[in-house]
């Protein structure tokens, strides 16, 4: 090769290559993966269940510690316990900050009345930071996202149907969050138990108008819809946790052993927990992070907006202003009652929004 292609060929090789705005999307990916990626997951159920255990087994991972009671001299966990254990998850260059929101103890107490509060209040908590952040005065480029992406609801194993109080649950979370539902240590029941008990919370789901992700949508392509259908027909995921390995045909695999055999957590034939870390990393984790933007987020931004503008508009003066007042954000808003806004900088979004 002569000294004269060496030095045109540069020049030639810009000048000559792919020109097309399909490249948006390396674009679009080299700045996202430059950004990194939130992605926040809720556990909820009774102590025992195993739920920091599932959370490490799906990300392969020793991520949060056990907060059950583990003698009988301990004191019980309260509800409104609730810690948050953040990671940094890489993986092929793709980096992933995943929160933890553990809520140890859901339903253990003697008088379980209202136990969900703290848990609903934390999740309407992080929309209000969120929502404060995007109505200052000079935003941040980037917001941080501590909202709620994913619940995941764990039902205990009795194979006969939901306890009341899950049904009370359910309703609640289904309205602020995206719930998934999992049947906990699934290798307590047999397969037939298992089926009947699915059954029972499908139609009891049924039966009182629960809402699961995910959601029907007709922006959805065929492709799309057949892959949600048949998540929804898998619903509740029948799953088993694992953090250690057991030996089969000389292999390690992650599993749970006993007299009677080997539980191996990844083989389907023994449970659905491939499925489910399938569906949580795989194919819906960008969706659930926009689902709680645009379906849970949006009506929870709406409604706070409204209501700070019945609140400060002139016309409600006197009793009304009062009573608009008393039902406004404050109690979203835990330390910020009016958002630290005016009303004429409140106006325009408010009516917008309208």
């Amino acid at each position: 090769m002569s000294s004269s292609s060496l030095i045109t060929e540069p020049s030639s090789t810009s000048l000559e290559g792919y020109v097309g705005f399909d490249t948006i999307t390396q674009q679009i990916e080299k700045k996202l993966l430059k950004r990194g990626f939130h992605f926040n997951v809720m556990v909820v159920g009774q102590s025992g269940l195993g739920k920091s255990t599932l959370v490490n087994t799906i990300f392969a991972s020793h991520l949060i510690e056990s907060k059950a009671r583990l003698a009988s001299d301990e004191p019980p966990r309260q509800t409104t316990e609730i810690q948050t254990v953040s990671h940094l998850i890489e993986e092929n260059g793709v980096r992933l900050r995943l929160n933890i929101v553990d809520t140890p103890g859901y339903g253990d107490q003697v008088n379980n009345e209202n136990c969900w509060e703290p848990i609903i209040k934390y999740i309407k908590d992080q929309h209000s930071a969120y929502l404060r952040k995007e109505l200052t005065a000079t935003r941040d480029r980037y917001i941080q996202d501590s909202r709620v992406h994913c619940c995941l609801f764990f039902i205990t194993p009795t194979g006969h149907a939901l306890k009341p109080i899950d049904v009370v649950v359910l309703k609640k979370l289904s309205e602020v969050v995206n719930v998934v539902p999992v049947i906990a240590k699934s290798d307590s029941l047999t397969i037939e138990e298992r089926h009947a008990f699915k059954q029972r919370i499908k139609s009891e789901l049924i039966f009182h108008n629960i809402k699961l992700y995910p959601y029907e949508s007709d922006e959805d392509d065929e492709q799309e819809q057949a892959l949600n259908e048949s998540i929804r027909e898998l619903l509740p995921f029948a799953i088993v946790g694992s953090e250690r390995n057991v030996t089969i045909d000389g292999k390690p695999v992650r599993g749970r052993k006993n007299r009677y055999g080997v539980i191996n957590v990844e083989n389907e034939e023994h449970c659905e927990f491939i499925y489910l870390r399938n569906f949580l990393t795989r194919t819906h984790l960008q969706d659930l992070i926009e689902t709680t933007a645009q379906i849970h987020y949006e009506a929870f931004r709406a409604k706070q907006l409204l209501a700070i503008k019945e609140s400060t508009s002139p016309s409600g003066a006197g009793t009304s202003t009062q009573s608009s007042a008393a039902n406004s954000p404050q109690e979203n808003f835990p330390s910020s009652p009016a958002v630290g806004v005016s009303p004429t900088t409140m106006g325009s979004p408010a009516q917008s929004n309208k």
